[in-house]
């Protein structure tokens, strides 16, 4: 962390809610959190992550703030704004770039680099009107405070820099290298919060006061439930409260949204004849209403039916064809209540299947695994977490072998955790890389070995070499040393080249031998300039990259010219 930062603020930028906290940065003992929404008649810890633009796609709102203007526009005007909500899931994409367009709920489009950072401009500056409330300073120097924002442990390298780069466009840092801004991996947060805490800071039967990590050796499962993904990680509590990851990042988009995606297929169910259809298309804002109402009570810790408020237009619609009870004559678990719908408990429990599901086999894959067997917690985190079908569940599935708990405030596990994060980033020693790393060398030919196909010959003196060959750097499931570097050195092909290109590649194999195999994917290049070319190809470039980091740091050095520079490796632009 920046020596000079005063504060430290998380912001957990979720797919379905977001929200920040904050605390001193010498010392986490008082992490301040922030409540939403008490405009609107309601106290929640983070905000629905909803922006609207107006028709000139000039940002307006934010939040429950955005969510109500919306909800409030007549639906002719309503068609010309932008309104944009469950956009965090177009970064869990194998194609994120930084000109990559989002689609609003009215089919408009908007720039996604805007979305996004215009969503983080509006956080920074909630952000340092509390923190100047707060700590009766009248004014808060930006040099003065570290942000950490948290991004899926299952995101590819160009959706982590993408949210740099919307940060840089948000203000909250002046450059893409910035030791101002730290990525935090949503479950190591989570998990880093939970390891401080007593047990009975659980929703458990304990009251064992002891915590997590006055235990050195436990070894636990952090699944990290959130509106779009699932992210799942293993973690051992080192000697020195630190911890070290035991598996690689795993999971998937199967949280809270695909449970609210199943409820809406079944309502078109029911309303079948193009009732729904309709009314989705002619009335969104009441729609928006509706899934808001639907996506609260699927967090909800009763085992009871629940009963669906059924809009004005929505039964206009409908009894337009014939009697608005005549549609659920042929749905099983659902029935006409007197202008609402009411939803049985199994029904309930079906929207969850998918979900619930894959999170099981994922666990069960994860746990079966030899170097898992002194795995004893199973520890659930994230909004979705609260929900009482998604827990019943995980204990069904895993309660005769593993403790399983949840904090009391799991949604806020995570920003709680970044927080503990960006006071100290090397809190998590290690981590086990997802893929196999490596980049592309050129070598003197080998006609033994190498493929004809890439032999180069020198302009400058006829030296053979070949080109495109990958060099691992780091493989597949190795356990990184966070504040390790690992140092590499080359030299110039071409005795007159005065730039150096640097290409990353990644694969889910162990090795490879050439950069184009199949299954090789191109993660991003950089250009290192070597201006002096008096020694030819004798001159040194010296490579130095800590792979163990939320995002790659290298820095290279021309050795000749002695001029060493961070190299931002851009994984937006391949």
């Amino acid at each position: 962390m920046a020596s000079k930062s005063v504060f430290v603020v998380a912001i957990d930028f979720g797919t379905a809610y977001s929200g920040y906290c904050f605390s001193l940065a010498s010392g986490t003992d008082q992490i301040r959190q922030v409540y939403w929404g008490s405009e609107h008649g309601l106290k929640t810890p983070k905000t629905p992550t909803c922006i609207l633009f107006n028709q000139k796609q000039e940002f307006r709102k934010f939040g429950y703030d955005a969510v109500m203007k919306y909800k409030s526009l007549p639906s002719c005007e309503a068609d010309n704004w932008y309104f944009f909500q469950n956009f965090k899931m177009k970064l869990y994409n194998p194609k994120v770039s930084s000109g990559m367009e989002l689609e609003a709920s009215n089919g408009k489009t908007l720039p996604a680099l805007i979305v996004f950072s215009e969503s983080l401009r509006y956080l920074k500056e909630h952000a340092l009107a509390t923190i100047q409330e707060a700590s009766f300073q009248t004014v808060c120097d930006q040099e003065e405070i570290t942000w950490v924002i948290t991004v899926p442990a299952i995101w590819s390298a160009a959706a982590r820099q993408f949210m740099r780069l919307a940060a840089k466009e948000a203000g909250l840092i002046s450059d893409m290298i910035s030791e101002k801004l730290i990525i935090a991996l949503e479950p190591e947060a989570a998990s880093l919060w939970c390891k401080q805490l007593p047990l009975e800071g659980f929703m458990a039967d304990s009251s064992d006061k002891k915590k997590f990590e006055d235990s050195p050796g436990i070894q636990y499962v952090v699944v990290d439930c959130g509106g779009g993904t699932i992210d799942i990680t293993v973690h051992e509590i080192q000697e020195n409260h630190y911890l070290k990851e035991l598996h690689k990042a795993a999971g998937g988009g199967w949280g809270g949204n695909r449970v609210d995606e199943n409820f809406t297929h079944f309502l078109k169910e029911i309303f079948d004849d193009g009732v729904w259809d309709e009314y989705v298309k002619s009335h969104p804002t009441e729609l928006q209403h509706m899934m808001y109402n639907f996506s609260l009570q699927k967090c909800s810790a009763s085992r009871e039916a629940v009963y669906i408020h059924c809009y004005y237009n929505l039964t206009r619609v409908a009894e337009c064809k014939k009697d608005i009870s005549h549609f659920f004559k042929k749905v099983k678990g659902a029935v006409w209540c007197d202008g609402t719908i009411m939803v049985t408990y199994e029904k309930m429990k079906s929207f969850f299947d998918y979900s619930i599901k894959n999170i099981i086999c994922t666990l069960r894959e994860i746990l079966d695994k030899p170097k898992m067997a002194k795995v004893q917690y199973i520890l659930l985190v994230g909004g979705f977490a609260s929900s009482v079908i998604l827990r019943d569940a995980i204990s069904q599935a895993f309660s005769k072998k593993y403790h399983i708990l949840c904090p009391v405030e799991a949604q806020v596990a995570i920003a709680k955790g970044a927080v503990l994060f960006g006071v100290n980033p090397h809190i998590v020693a290690s981590r086990v890389s997802a893929l196999t790393y490596g980049i592309a060398v050129a070598r003197k030919f080998d006609f033994a070995i190498h493929d004809y196909r890439k032999q180069r010959v020198s302009k400058a003196d006829g030296y053979i070499y070949c080109t495109g060959l990958f060099q691992k750097l780091v493989g597949v499931e190795e356990s990184v040393n966070i504040n390790e570097a690992a140092h590499y050195n080359y030299h110039p092909i071409e005795p007159d080249q005065t730039e150096a290109c640097f290409s990353f590649y990644c694969t889910e194999k162990r090795d490879a031998q050439y950069v184009d195999e199949e299954g090789m994917e191109h993660l991003g290049s950089c250009i290192v300039p070597m201006p002096d070319t008096k020694l030819g190809r004798n001159r040194q470039l010296k490579l130095d990259i800590k792979f163990g980091l939320t995002e790659f740091k290298a820095t290279c050095t021309d050795v000749t010219s002695k001029q060493s520079r961070a190299v931002i490796i851009d994984f937006l632009a391949v």
